[in-house]
């Protein structure tokens, strides 16, 4: 897909690599109802790796992100090796749902939720979503309520990350908001390491569409006609993509999807893929087909990672991780671009 390049919005590193916080990743944000933007995120104080101890760290902002509180920890290290890959999710109920990861080895990693009624000043004891056991995979910025009040939970679970067996991918959906839980079926498989870290929105038809990363060129993609109880087989998709994350929302009022992803056809390098440039692009007929290809990121020696989007007024805000080549460690950025910027029609 060419690309329309641009600087758009404004942008800030919100929370830079330091000695003391090497990496700055996989976050989460929400408007509040006073207005402010509540962002959190993983924050690694031992070490840069995925198994590195990490807490949760937050800020607020009353000016849409053009200034930031000072860091808190919202969520402290419970976990043998770390938390990480938070989700704000406000819930129909009003409450607001924290999602994250509790890691505590290669074959022990579940998902836990806390719940604030007081947006944010406090949060009740974590629960165990009942991820099954093994290491469960759910990227920061995720989880999904559908219009029928189902929260969706996408899955991407193997039994030892340390071992080569394939990740394959399921969702958990509760229509308790959280009481209770089930499994959908079937699980869904992909070639070489899998099916890996899902996206879900729900479409204007009800219907429910998953992105899938995988190791093949493309981003995957599966169909739920039942609001998440059942999948379609994955099948390509006509977006190409390294083995990467990528996330996708529906902007609010309309039927239109946003997908954030690396736009690079790099293949074969396994899990070192090139993540540059970061770019986003418009569906208006449910995933079939994409328009406005339009860079936010491009930079060819960066990488840019782990997106997080939330609709605030009439800005599309963005973080995602940053590594540099003349900045050592992992940053996390925050970009704020009109919404009208995604809509506008690619000119090249």
């Amino acid at each position: 897909m060419a690309a329309q390049n641009a600087e758009v919005g404004f942008t800030s590193l919100v929370a830079p690599a330091t000695e003391e916080f090497p990496r700055n990743s996989e976050g989460s944000l929400i408007e509040l109802k006073d207005g402010t933007l509540l962002l959190a995120w993983t924050r690694f104080y031992g070490g840069g790796a995925d198994h590195s101890p990490a807490h949760i760290a937050a800020m607020t902002s009353k000016d849409g992100g053009r200034t930031w509180s000072s860091p808190y920890v919202i969520q402290e290290n419970t976990g043998k090796q770390n938390v990480m890959s938070v989700s704000f999710l406000r819930l129909q109920s009003g409450r607001i749902g924290m999602y994250y990861l509790e890691k505590n080895g290669p074959d022990d990693l579940h998902m836990y939720v806390r719940y604030s009624a007081d947006e944010g000043k406090t949060w009740t004891k974590p629960e165990r979503i009942p991820t099954p056991s093994g290491y469960n995979v759910i990227n920061n910025d995720r989880i999904v309520q559908l219009s029928s009040g189902r929260v969706i939970v996408p899955i991407s679970q193997v039994r030892d990350i340390g071992k080569p067996d394939p990740l394959v991918i399921f969702c958990l959906y509760s229509d308790d908001e959280g009481k209770t839980w089930q499994r959908s079926k079937p699980d869904l498989h992909a070639a070489k390491r899998g099916a890996m870290e899902p996206g879900v929105v729900e479409l204007d038809n009800g219907d429910l569409f998953m992105i899938i990363r995988t190791q093949l060129g493309r981003i995957y993609k599966s169909v739920s006609k039942d609001k998440g109880a059942t999948w379609s087989e994955p099948e390509p998709t006509d977006v190409v993509s390294p083995e990467a994350p990528a996330t996708i929302k529906r902007i609010p009022g309309t039927k239109d999807l946003l997908l954030v992803w690396n736009n690079n056809s790099q293949t074969g390098k396994d899990h070192i893929s090139r993540r540059t440039p970061l770019t986003a692009t418009i569906s208006k007929d449910n995933g079939k087909s994409w328009v406005n290809v339009k860079n936010i990121e491009t930079n060819p020696e960066a990488s840019y990672a782990y997106t997080s989007i939330a609709f605030v007024k009439d800005q599309v805000v963005l973080t995602y991780h940053q590594v540099t080549p003349e900045s050592p460690g992992i940053s996390l950025r925050f970009r704020s671009v009109p919404l009208a910027w995604f809509l506008t029609p690619d000119t090249e």
